[in-house]
């Protein structure tokens, strides 16, 4: 049987829709990326998260984040785009867009029980891991090892 897309939500949205989730006893992990080009890592990376708890969260960094982090011709695709791809996986319950080039203020709304980043992060340097412990979360490191890269890609194309 084919899953429906994920639901993409603003914040307000999602921060309801969880709290109803969570009276029901459920788990909540955040994944957060650019995905400009959706590659096998990425999927790798959302499988792995998905594993973390009940329900999954993927926070996508918004048009003007990606151009801050990934620097000028960055994104290659809008934000709407690119969360339209990620809800369209096997993996994610709902799919946000957050525009601050870190997810520490969507961390501090939602709260996730597990914030989950890639294998080029250790427990101890994930950014955000002080703010999810201190209200009680954990972090946790998923995927793949970091072979693959959006970069990388764009730079084999002369992009």
């Amino acid at each position: 049987m084919r899953r429906s897309p994920a639901p993409i939500l603003d914040t307000d949205e999602l921060e309801r829709e969880l709290k109803v989730r969570r009276q029901e006893g459920r788990t909540v992990a955040l994944a957060n990326g650019c995905f400009d080009i959706l590659h096998v890592g990425h999927l790798r990376y959302l499988e792995g998260a998905s594993r973390e708890a009940d329900i999954l969260v993927v926070a996508v960094n918004g048009d003007r984040s990606v151009r801050e982090i990934k620097g000028s011709g960055r994104p290659v695709m809008p934000a709407e785009e690119r969360a339209e791809m990620i809800a369209s996986t096997l993996w994610p319950d709902y799919v946000v867009i957050f525009d601050d080039s870190s997810p520490a203020g969507l961390i501090e709304r939602l709260r996730p029980d597990v914030q989950c980043k890639g294998t080029d992060y250790t427990e101890s340097s994930v950014p955000e891991g002080a703010l999810v412990r201190s209200y009680g979360g954990r972090v946790a490191i998923v995927g793949d090892p970091k072979d693959h890269s959006t970069t990388e890609i764009l730079g084999r194309t002369g992009r």
